[in-house]
């Protein structure tokens, strides 16, 4: 009986043993490497695909005329003046999907390029729109399309004139933060942010 209550003990530290130095292998630890990594989390970001990082919202109020004279005459027999309020928002960011990301083991340094911002939208509101008869008779007749195409001469104008004022360049400076902060809750904390 003690010789098989010895080789009950002997068994279990041998398979105690065993399992134990099994253990300390890592044959089933899951092992990444860095590619991997960075290739998840631009999956990650690009499926925001375009980031909207800047909003501006808007309104205006257009005068619009509209006038008929008798030919080579100064006699103007129907004028037609409008008043037309509109608003609207315009929105810049970057196309994610063109994003290139790479990281170097050495630095431990995740590099970012991004192509610049663009206006993602440019959007009138119409039914906010509202159009005012200010002046007008009979005879005067106001196309419906001359709204339409001095609205969007007008937002065209603002979209322009934001983007002289530095509107692009805002976005731009908006999406590193954004990207920048993303990135160090990824782990990477050496991040370098290159617009193109």
């Amino acid at each position: 009986m003690k010789k098989f209550a010895a080789g009950v003990l002997m068994a279990l530290i041998l398979i105690a043993g065993a399992l134990f130095a099994f253990a300390q292998m890592d044959l089933f630890k899951v092992t990444t490497n860095s590619s991997s990594e960075t290739a998840l989390v631009q999956d990650r970001i690009v499926e925001l695909s375009e980031w909207t990082t800047l909003k501006y919202e808007y309104s205006h109020a257009i005068v619009s005329r509209t006038d008929k004279s008798i030919p080579f005459t100064d006699i103007n027999f129907a004028e037609a003046i409008k008043l037309i309020e509109y608003s609207g928002y315009l929105k810049a960011g970057s196309d994610l999907s063109q994003m290139e990301m790479d990281y170097d083991d050495e630095s431990e340094k995740m590099s970012v390029k991004i192509p610049k911002a663009q206006i993602l939208d440019n959007v009138v509101e119409t039914e906010k729109t509202t159009v005012e008869d200010v002046k007008g008779n009979i005879f005067s007749d106001y196309p419906t399309q001359k709204v339409f195409d001095e609205v969007n001469e007008n937002k065209k104008q603002l979209e322009e004139e934001k983007i002289e004022q530095g509107f692009l360049e805002e976005a731009d400076k908006r999406t590193e933060e954004l990207l920048t902060a993303f990135l160090n809750t990824q782990g990477y904390t050496k991040v370098s942010i290159e617009f193109y």
